[in-house]
């Protein structure tokens, strides 16, 4: 029977990259966003070296070391073997792909390693401390404030859109006040607390950064795309640091990003602006094992359970989406903003509510969706 680290572990093997997504739409970003999700733990090892930024900080070797079992890595192997941990792939030549598989403990993650049968020759690997989640974030901080999401469980929930166990809380902040703030107390000061980790008050250290990373700050927090887990046993842990990404969501509006309820006349559907915009259209449900049979038009409506990335060939026709789970910057809703596509996440009851032939608005500036006449 597979357990729930099997499970876990199947999950994160399936898991798409954004510029993965990115290079199946066709966008001139891609190959950008795979250069920086590349180093994005060598940026965060110079954030730790010159702000105390924790990280996940991983043993790092060259795969021809893994391969040759060197005496080194042999010596790794038979100290910490049976621990859990995630294992990356990481790439240090064109044309190849970052793979990652975590939930197992080293030894079998070498096993896993040399199924991939890849060229060593192409690939450093990183082994991580494998952490029991207890919460994580993903969000933003722009020159406007900070938006973004908090969940119990692992940060994938909130990359991938699939949420195990509770809903995410989004939350937002304008640097004064909070203009969302989340339900559970417990939850804002961690998030406070996250953004005191990103606050650098040092001018000196702030104009290291901008030398070194060319990094950009708004009332002294670190500007960019972030995204954290927690855990009683390591305590917090950033995971990414993305200044592409940061880039993309300069000029939003913190305010905008709010989750939207409303008594207006009409709205049957409400949920979280994924990607702003409205449009309308005539829905057509999309159930994921008949995405290949559907006859889907240019300007339907998306609706599903979440977009994944199977889905990609009809965001690329929908003049809308709309979906039940999924969140503000889930790969999905930064690839629909990339697309130009208005998105509307975490409506809870999309499927349910809305039907295949059915007219509607739908105006993901305030995440509303309307039934037409």
């Amino acid at each position: 029977m597979a357990t729930k680290d099997d499970e876990l572990a199947k999950l994160y093997i399936t898991q798409q990259g954004l510029h993965e997504w990115f290079e199946q739409i066709g966008s001139d970003k891609a190959d950008e966003l795979h250069e920086e999700d590349k180093d994005k733990r060598e940026r965060l090892r110079v954030l730790n070296d010159v702000t105390g930024l924790p990280y996940d900080k991983p043993v790092q070797f060259s795969a021809v070391d893994v391969r040759d079992k060197t005496r080194e890595f042999v010596q790794y192997i038979d100290e910490h073997g049976d621990q859990l941990c995630a294992i990356r792939l990481i790439p240090i030549a064109d044309g190849v792909q970052k793979l990652r598989m975590r939930g197992k403990t080293v030894r079998k993650a070498v096993e896993w390693f040399e199924e991939q049968g890849v060229d060593a020759d192409k690939y450093r690997v990183d082994f991580v401390p494998h952490e029991t989640c207890e919460r994580s974030t993903i969000f933003v901080v722009t020159e406007n404030g900070v938006f973004g999401e908090i969940v119990a469980g692992g940060h994938h929930q909130l990359t991938q859109g699939f949420h195990e166990v509770s809903q995410p809380v989004s939350f937002h902040h304008d640097f004064s006040e909070w203009v969302v703030p989340p339900a559970d107390v417990n939850a804002k000061a961690h998030i406070e607390d996250l953004m005191e980790l990103l606050r650098v008050s040092d001018a000196d250290l702030r104009e290291q950064l901008a030398d070194e990373l060319g990094s950009v700050f708004a009332s002294e927090y670190l500007m960019g795309y972030f995204e954290t887990t927690y855990s009683t046993e390591f305590g917090v842990f950033f995971k990414d640091y993305n200044r592409i990404l940061g880039s993309l969501y300069e000029q939003c509006n913190v305010l905008d990003q709010a989750a939207n309820g409303s008594e207006e006349e009409g709205v049957v559907v409400s949920g979280h602006v994924g990607s702003p915009g409205s449009a309308e259209g005539p829905v057509r449900t999309v159930d994921p094992d008949k995405i290949e049979e559907d006859v889907f038009g240019h300007g339907d409506v998306l609706v599903c359970t979440v977009t994944t990335p199977a889905y990609i060939g009809l965001m690329g026709k929908a003049s809308a989406i709309v979906t039940d789970q999924g969140g503000i910057l889930s790969h999905a809703a930064i690839t629909a903003r990339e697309l130009g596509v208005p998105c509307i996440v975490g409506t809870g009851n999309a499927t349910t509510v809305l039907k295949t032939g059915d007219h509607v608005r739908v105006d993901a500036d305030q995440g509303h969706v309307t039934r037409l006449d």
